[in-house]
């Protein structure tokens, strides 16, 4: 689907959507569990991919009909107390890098052989590292391809162990070792060989875990507990553990990393004399919260009522910063863009593992924002957007199908001179389903070409 959005300014409130890193994990985290509910989801591409691999593993996630789960308020999950069954097909994760690399972990537990794929995106992201650990723990767990990359073949039971696995190419990995580890017989303790890039991310799931009854902690170097996943240099979860929330039901939050378009947005395009008004801003475990001391650090007139959760932010004179996204790489798509705008250069730094998403965000980002107009400079683990050689104007761009490329475009269309076209609009189903209505509601000019879908 081709999005057509035109210079425009925005204004009103709207609500942030709930998390998709929380979903997924809540969704995973009630399958490993013998039922349980989760409130506010996000019913999204990629976290009913997720809804889906609980099904294959014997689970039931309801309501089952893809209508009604677009329009759920909460989901009804039927778990598989910790104990997967082989599932009858292939599982197919679509487009979510945090499906396959969590599902992959959670097939190792059961007794036989699960094959799980996906889109031609996801066949060319990094699995290997967690593929080794699977192995180095006594599974069976291999490339139909030998590249590290999926189709993947996982064949069960994990009983639990010590592994090793490098830190700074997904944090997902750790999070996959550690929900399944907690209902394996012996437990699992992980080292890290490489230093722990976004720990937020791991964060969000200690957070998780805990609300779910599940104990799991970091350590540092000399083995001692640690209030958080930054700096840890391993993690140890007991195994026999139970999933099971209190009440019996979880509550997702709102997603810092959708907010972080509605904060720039507001940044670069309010209506003079106006703010945008962003609900659902309750503090939490994720790192992507670091959205309002970025922009707030690029001279933003922001403010976070955080027992409110309300977020409201004007237009703004914005100037260049540095800022170091190796514990937020989605956010990068999102400063890129406001590098654009502001006044100077703004460095993006330690952003090497982002190249490693649904696509290489660090040349997506320096490519289109220059096809509409902005100068960059990309070397492989730094971006440089210089603002004072920027002169955005309407362009044809390529959202690269990836919904946060497609997401920061729209942003930077606002204040392009003329008209952009962006391409693969659709894909903003993946992370935040009604983002041009919500966009459209605030102001945005934009037109959608459901022809060329």
């Amino acid at each position: 689907m081709d999005v057509h959005v035109t210079n425009s300014t925005v204004r009103g409130s709207t609500r942030a959507p709930p998390s998709k890193s929380y979903t997924h994990r809540a969704l995973l985290a009630a399958g490993y569990s013998d039922g349980a509910i989760v409130e506010s989801p996000l019913v999204s591409a990629d976290t009913k991919a997720t809804a889906r691999a609980v099904t294959a593993f014997g689970g039931a996630v309801a309501p089952e009909s893809a209508d009604a789960i677009d329009d759920a308020d909460a989901l009804v999950v039927d778990g598989f107390d910790g104990r997967p069954s082989v599932p009858d097909d292939v599982i197919d994760c679509a487009n979510s890098g945090t499906t396959m690399r969590l599902v992959t972990a959670a097939a190792a537990l059961a007794d036989g052989t699960t094959v799980l794929t996906g889109d031609g995106s996801l066949r060319s992201r990094p699995q290997g590292p967690l593929l080794d650990a699977l192995s180095d723990l006594g599974v069976r767990a291999e490339s139909t391809r030998g590249n590290g990359q999926a189709p993947l073949v996982i064949t069960g039971p994990l009983a639990g162990g010590e592994v090793s696995i490098p830190g700074d190419v997904s944090s997902q990995y750790v999070t996959a070792l550690v929900m399944a580890g907690a209902v394996t017989d012996d437990g699992i303790d992980i080292e890290l060989t490489t230093e722990l890039k976004s720990a937020p991310y791991v964060d969000i799931t200690l957070e998780l875990l805990d609300e779910f009854g599940i104990e799991a902690t970091p350590v540092g170097a000399d083995g001692e507990a640690l209030d958080g996943a930054a700096g840890a240099e391993g993690f140890r979860v007991s195994g026999g553990q139970s999933y099971a929330p209190e009440g019996g039901g979880y509550t997702v939050p709102g997603d810092f990393s959708s907010i972080s378009y509605l904060v720039a947005a507001g940044a670069v395009a309010a209506q003079e004399d106006e703010v945008v008004r962003i609900e659902g801003a309750k503090p939490s475990a994720q790192g992507d919260a670091a959205i309002v001391d970025v922009v707030e650090r690029m001279g933003a007139d922001i403010e976070w009522d955080r027992d409110a959760g309300v977020i409201t932010v004007a237009r703004s004179e914005l100037s260049g910063i540095e800022v170091d996204v190796g514990d937020t790489p989605d956010l990068l798509p999102t400063i890129a863009t406001l590098g654009a705008v502001a006044d100077g250069d703004t460095r993006i730094v330690n952003c090497e593992h982002v190249r490693y998403k649904e696509t290489d965000r660090v040349s997506a980002m320096a490519e289109e924002l220059e096809a509409m107009g902005a100068q960059t400079t990309e070397e492989p683990d730094t971006l440089t957007i210089h603002g004072d050689e920027s002169d955005l104007r309407g362009a044809t761009v390529d959202g690269r199908a990836d919904h946060r490329i497609v997401m920061s475009l729209a942003v930077a269309a606002l204040v392009a001179e003329g008209t952009t076209t962006i391409r693969g609009g659709e894909h903003v189903d993946v992370s935040f389903p009604n983002f041009f209505d919500a966009m459209a509601d605030l102001g945005m000019a934009v037109e959608r070409d459901d022809a060329s879908e």
